[in-house]
């Protein structure tokens, strides 16, 4: 029961109130809970700069065996050959999803087994993981690919 109910009087005077200790103790649960979930996609997203290192920059010529088209960003998976012809497997990094269509991008734009070109920053643990900046599609089109280290303006460039 609330201690001093004079407090409430003001809402209708004469009136009195009581708070029991359980309806302000559900009533604080109730508002922590909420916050807690309002704050769930905050810890879900990252900077840059948390994980990729602009000073790594990578130029990756591979074939796509995966493209996953989620949020909050889609991610590219390529088989890329090295100088000894040893395969070497990359996760790249790209943009939100609507952002992307917005650039032109869609769904089915790259499919498993397109050989595609792409520019970005490496992961910081050295792992074969980038943040992709661009990506040059089988057809020669160059699209930013909503990298948050900066964007890329769409261009168009002719296969010869």
């Amino acid at each position: 029961m609330h201690e001093n109910n004079q407090d409430l009087e003001h809402i209708v005077p004469g009136k009195s109130y009581e708070v029991s200790n359980s309806m302000m103790t559900k009533l604080f649960g109730a508002l922590t809970g909420l916050a807690l979930i309002l704050a769930l996609p905050l810890g879900a997203h990252h900077a840059f700069a948390a994980e990729f290192d602009a000073k790594k920059p990578v130029e990756l010529k591979g074939t796509v065996t995966k493209l996953e088209w989620t949020n909050p960003h889609i991610w590219l998976y390529l088989d890329v050959k090295d100088a000894a012809g040893k395969i070497a497997r990359w996760e790249c990094e790209g943009g939100p999803p609507n952002t992307l269509t917005r650039g032109g991008w869609t769904r089915n734009l790259i499919k498993a087994g397109d050989e595609i070109e792409l520019q970005g920053s490496q992961a910081r643990d050295g792992s074969n993981t980038c943040n992709t900046r661009a990506v040059k599609l089988p057809d020669g089109r160059t699209l930013s690919a909503g990298s948050t280290e900066g964007f890329l303006k769409t261009t168009t460039t002719p296969k010869q």
